[in-house]
């Protein structure tokens, strides 16, 4: 499966969370409390972090794909980061970058 990939900027993490719970129809499947939140459903992996200095902002964008191996980075022409990894290599760049504060769902 092949899932597209945004990351926003917010200026309140649990608000977001509740806004975009109702918008996507899912809870978040990782939660790092007044940090980060990341969201799949059956096209999109949507991933906030809470930076109110760049709330409503693009961080990046890429694609979750099972058939990818390690995790990658690169720019395109207008400057946008892209990045490609597999579900379980962004599960394991999340634990690496949060370490025990991630609150996994079910």
């Amino acid at each position: 499966m092949r899932r597209f990939h945004i990351a926003l900027a917010v200026a309140d993490l649990q608000e977001s969370i509740a806004d975009y719970s109702r918008r996507l129809g899912v809870r978040p499947t990782a939660v790092v409390p007044g940090r980060y939140a990341l969201f799949r459903t059956d096209q999109l992996n949507f991933s906030i972090n809470q930076m109110p200095e760049r709330a409503g902002q693009l961080r990046h964008l890429g694609f979750e794909d099972e058939s990818a191996r390690g995790f990658s980075s690169t720019h395109d022409v207008n400057g946008i980061e892209w990045e490609l990894f597999s579900p379980a290599e962004q599960d394991a760049k999340i634990s690496e970058v949060y370490g025990n504060e991630v609150i996994r769902a079910g």
